[in-house]
């Protein structure tokens, strides 16, 4: 394949000259070509470069062509000027990638509807609905280093497309075996063909509009002297997260100016996670020069966001669990104060968050629903909700430090979290607690949770071998004992089985086939496994409740751990 492509004429000479720089490494060789960079349930995502398993304007183009033929065979795709929105972050060859793929769906005939500049991706999310297109894509690589970037499909619900429909893209995508099976078209003609259209800038305003509707206390805020450090760690978020804190009234706002400007590079933080504490290092300076109550950070696509609370003078990082569960206590208090909380309200979260969300669904009265890993499926769960007219959907959050109030978007939206999280430290500021202490106060309510994720690397075709080592090995061998207590129950969600492992007995999962193996304890504490959809690891998950719950997680955490080592 290497030579397939340094001899195709529809390769560009930059490409073959990059290809041809590594000639005489048969490893890297080996990389870029021993397969196909996965187009899976959500999309792609990988490292930029040369190669069939990098992303590139050859391989963007492969992924459009695919999801071009299943929009034109599509029941959907049945309105006239029906189209798909685009949007992309500041990663390197973001825009670049999101004008190769409007070309592609509109050499087919699709119209596209792509913004003028990087945009939030809940900002696509509504667009698609507002819009009324078909489909969406966003070019991001989320929260992962700089060289990576990727393609996430959305379904006319702005949700990004769930099953089955996603393995009929994916089958699709794996029908285009040759560049030449590929249409595109010059951007000229395309605009000239009316196929090629840019946003308006009043989709932005309506987004925003929406975004503001869902404080709670907009009262309190004018008035709030609340100082609150922002960063979008050199990403997609700073417009529209600015934009609504200053037109909601905060004051303070102090934005991290060396973080502030788009920058794919990435400069001040490699790895722009704000899960890491690590990415908050400029904005924890420029917290302690402003004397700071709150410090947040956005990722470089706006869907997730971070925070550190000033606490007794030191700032401590609030987890995704802590913030998801602060929030939906928020949310769901203050609703039920001014006595709109609906007698059908749904709180949803994932299999691998805290247990607490679940609590504060039945202490309030509500429905709580469990969906697998990824945003996509509460956003299924909003239009399931829509079409049966089963629940109220009022808050979903996953650990990934992703969180949604309100249905105007179907997926996490960072802009939205990040005004609940400001607001909610204001209106704890007039009952004397900051957010952490408004934590302290709900493990007093609802009881003492804790819980970590660990993260084991593991590269390249040895890499994927050794995760699937370890997946079948706890497959067939589940842990018998866990900080010395007896494992109880086993969920293989690949199987869909639940099996009581002390009688034997087994039940249905009820969720969708993924690969996740995932324990519990008799002391109800528990521990899951699957492979990172998005990056070359395997992820493991630890809960644990009562009193002593951080110590249990450590102990948990040790344990898991040593099995998998012994694994591989």
């Amino acid at each position: 394949m290497y030579e397939k492509w340094l001899n195709d004429p529809s390769i560009d000479s930059a490409t073959k000259a990059e290809l041809q720089s590594i000639a005489n490494d048969p490893k890297e060789i080996e990389d870029r070509f021993y397969k196909d960079l996965d187009f899976g349930t959500g999309g792609m995502r990988g490292i930029m470069g040369a190669g069939t398993n990098r992303l590139n304007i050859y391989t963007v183009r492969k992924a459009t062509q695919g999801l071009a033929n299943y929009i034109l065979a599509s029941d959907a795709y049945n309105k006239p000027g029906m189209g798909v929105a685009i949007a992309h972050d500041s990663r390197r060859m973001s825009p670049e990638f999101s004008t190769e793929t409007a070309l592609v769906l509109n050499a087919n005939g699709i119209k596209t509807y792509t913004f003028d500049s990087l945009r939030p991706t809940p900002l696509l999310s509504f667009a698609v609905r507002h819009l009324g297109c078909v489909a969406g894509v966003v070019i991001t690589a989320s929260h992962n280093p700089p060289e990576y970037n990727g393609y996430k499909v959305y379904g006319e619900d702005g949700g990004q497309v769930p099953y089955p429909k996603d393995e009929a893209i994916i089958a699709e995508v794996q029908k285009i075996t040759d560049f030449n099976m590929v249409k595109t078209m010059p951007l000229a003609d395309a605009k000239e063909q009316g196929l090629f259209n840019i946003v308006a800038a009043s989709v932005d305003d309506e987004f925003v509009a929406n975004v503001k509707t869902q404080c709670l206390n907009p009262q309190i805020i004018p008035g709030s002297d609340i100082k609150i450090v922002y960063t979008p760690l050199h990403g997609a978020g700073n417009v529209s997260v600015q934009r609504v804190l200053k037109e909601t009234g905060f004051a303070n706002v102090f934005v991290v100016r060396e973080q502030e400007q788009p920058d794919g590079n990435f400069p001040t933080v490699g790895y722009p996670n704000p899960e890491d504490a690590k990415a908050f290092a400029c904005a924890i300076a420029l917290a302690t020069e402003r004397d700071a109550d709150i410090v947040v950070a956005t990722d470089p696509d706006c869907d997730r966001v971070g925070v550190a609370v000033k606490e007794n003078g030191d700032y401590i990082f609030l987890t995704g669990n802590m913030t998801g569960v602060l929030l939906a206590d928020y949310i769901v208090t203050q609703m039920k104060a001014k006595g709109n909380l609906p007698a059908n309200g749904a709180l949803v979260s994932t299999i691998v968050s805290t247990d607490m969300i679940r609590t504060i669904a039945k202490v309030n009265g509500l429905a709580y629903m469990e969906v697998l890993t990824g945003f996509k499926y509460i956003g299924e769960k909003i239009k399931e909700f829509e079409e049966a007219g089963s629940h109220t959907y009022i808050f979903g959050f996953e650990e990934s430090y992703g969180y949604l109030a309100g249905t105007y978007a179907r997926d996490k939206d960072a802009v939205a979290a990040t005004l609940l999280i400001c607001e909610a430290a204001a209106y704890y500021r007039t009952q004397g607690l900051t957010l952490h202490g408004a934590l302290q106060k709900l493990y007093e309510k609802y009881g003492t949770y804790c819980e970590c994720v660990e993260s084991i690397t593991l590269k390249g075709l040895e890499g994927v071998a050794n995760i699937r080592k370890i997946m079948s090995h706890l497959r067939t061998n589940p842990p018998k004992e866990l900080d010395g207590a007896t494992v109880t129950q086993a969920r293989d969600y690949q199987s869909g089985v639940v099996k009581n492992l002390t009688t034997g007995e087994t039940t249905k999962t009820g969720l969708p086939a993924s690969e996740v193996l995932y324990y519990t304890t008799a002391d109800n504490c528990w521990s899951c496994v699957r492979p990172s959809g998005t990056e070359p690891k395997i992820k493991i998950y630890f809960g644990a409740t009562g009193k002593d719950a951080a110590e249990k997680i450590t102990r948990l955490s040790r344990d898991m751990l040593a099995i998998v080592d012994g694994i591989l």
